[in-house]
């Protein structure tokens, strides 16, 4: 099954509890929302019915950051790569779950998920992985604190229903996650509710980094 196939329902029951996760703001981060987030046209909690699974196309956060720094794109959290210090530490977050983050571009739908509508942005979270898809392997770690992601999400907002790749909501652009990202697994991980197979941390990490600003970033090839 390649990336523009995937995708899969959440049971309606069997929720996960008290789920929390390793986030830090990205340093400087909220500069930024006023040029690259909108105010969502439905409710910010019962509104919620998707989460959409992206990759950077990209070699660091600072890079993928850049996007968001030019006002072209958003996302809410960010998943290091492991060549970056934060790598099974922290993940980034990056816009306010209440807003609007631009991953999905808005003329975009696909009628498997949430009746065929539109302007996915406003009902859906967004979780860039930092990953080049170039015969680059997604980490364990990258795997399971994206599950944890949607898992935290799942807990949190009531009406979600949909995991899915960018990849099948806009499949004529783009191809993330990437034929190299384990989708059978994070979906096994997702709905396995044994909290020994999560990377529950009681502590949020605050050792926040500056990260070399990355030259030549192809914004096309990073964004949405």
């Amino acid at each position: 099954m390649g990336p523009k196939k995937f995708h899969f329902k959440l049971p309606k029951n069997n929720h996960p509890t008290n789920i929390r996760l390793p986030e830090s703001w990205y340093p400087g981060i909220q500069q930024y929302w006023e040029k690259s987030t909108t105010k969502r046209l439905y409710n910010p909690i019962f509104g919620i019915k998707a989460i959409v699974i992206h990759a950077t196309a990209g070699h660091s956060s600072e890079g993928a950051i850049s996007v968001m720094r030019s006002g072209k794109g958003s996302w809410h959290w960010l998943v290091p790569d492991e060549n970056e210090s934060e790598h099974e530490n922290i993940i980034w977050a990056c816009a306010p779950e209440t807003l609007a983050a631009w991953h999905v571009r808005n003329d975009k739908f696909h009628p498997d998920v949430n009746e065929g509508k539109n302007k996915i942005n406003h009902w859906s979270l967004g979780v860039e992985i930092v990953n080049s898809q170039r015969q680059d392997p997604f980490s364990d770690w990258q795997v399971r604190v994206t599950a944890d992601i949607v898992k935290y999400c799942w807990m949190k907002y009531p009406n979600l229903e949909h995991v899915v790749s960018h990849a099948k909501l806009d499949p004529t652009r783009r191809t993330d996650p990437g034929t190299n990202f384990p989708w059978q697994r994070f979906k096994e991980t997702v709905l396995n509710n044994n909290i020994d197979n999560m990377l529950v941390f009681n502590d949020v990490i605050d050792n926040r980094r500056t990260l070399p600003i990355i030259q030549d970033i192809d914004l096309e090839d990073i964004c949405c």
